[in-house]
């Protein structure tokens, strides 16, 4: 993601428990980076809120990804 890492890693053998009540935040300044990267996380998966113009940002939106993860994908207001 640019210039910035998103780093991850498994489970203990035996220890996974799905994640719950938390999601992956993405804070981007360009809008149409933003639908880009919610489109490639949401493919497979399901949108729970679409991307598009809310109140407070040019683009938000929820979903879920292909592997269970949830993510937020927020434009920023410049």
């Amino acid at each position: 993601m640019g210039d910035q890492e998103l780093m991850g890693s498994d489970a203990f053998p035996g220890g996974y428990e799905r994640p719950a009540g938390c999601a992956v935040l993405i804070g981007l300044t360009d809008v149409e980076r933003a639908r880009d990267i919610f489109s490639a996380l949401a493919d497979g998966g399901r949108a729970t809120m679409p991307f598009e113009k809310t109140f407070w940002s040019p683009g938000f939106g929820v979903l879920i990804d292909r592997f269970g993860g949830s993510w937020e994908v927020n434009a920023q207001n410049t």
